[in-house]
């Protein structure tokens, strides 16, 4: 009985350092857990916001593209052809923007696919936008899966014709 009386104690304080360690390690476990997950948010948050200012810019390329390309080829001759040549090459470049901006493949090929029916448009001239419609639409929703990957989308969300 007197060894207890000795020893007792001293397996008490060594449980409770193992203990204490023990919770340590675990406390700087959840704080490390956290901190990269705030990290991972915060960087999702500047991927968006990067690749929301080059999809704008995209966008607002490609409707002046769609415009020219849809007015009436008569109106302003080579100095119009040369505005027109001049948004297609503003045009690609807005598309290399997005091409290293963009996390995913989808969004690169759709941007492409997008970029080159509305240069191809451009050149030969169109009457009626609608050809347009398929591969924009294709690259709104890749441009949303992009930037919010694992999020489905409601309903009426998507832009996909029917």
């Amino acid at each position: 009985m007197g060894s207890w009386g000795t020893l007792g104690p001293a397996l008490l304080s060594l449980a409770g350092v193992v203990l204490g360690a023990g919770g340590s390690l675990f406390g700087q476990y959840l704080v490390s857990r956290a901190s990269t997950r705030q990290l991972e948010v915060q960087e999702s948050a500047t991927h968006r916001a990067e690749l929301k200012n080059a999809v704008l810019k995209f966008l607002g390329l490609a409707s002046q593209v769609e415009k020219a390309a849809l007015a009436p080829s008569g109106a302003g001759g080579a100095t119009a052809d040369a505005g027109l040549d001049q948004l297609v090459d503003d045009l690609w470049l807005a598309h290399a923007e997005i091409d290293l901006a963009a996390r995913s493949e989808p969004l690169r090929g759709a941007a492409y696919r997008y970029a080159a029916r509305l240069a191809e448009a451009a050149k030969d001239g169109i009457s009626d936008g609608s050809a347009l419609r398929g591969p924009q639409a294709r690259f709104f929703d890749a441009a949303y899966d992009d930037m919010w990957p694992g999020h489905r989308r409601a309903a009426g969300d998507s832009v996909t014709p029917q």
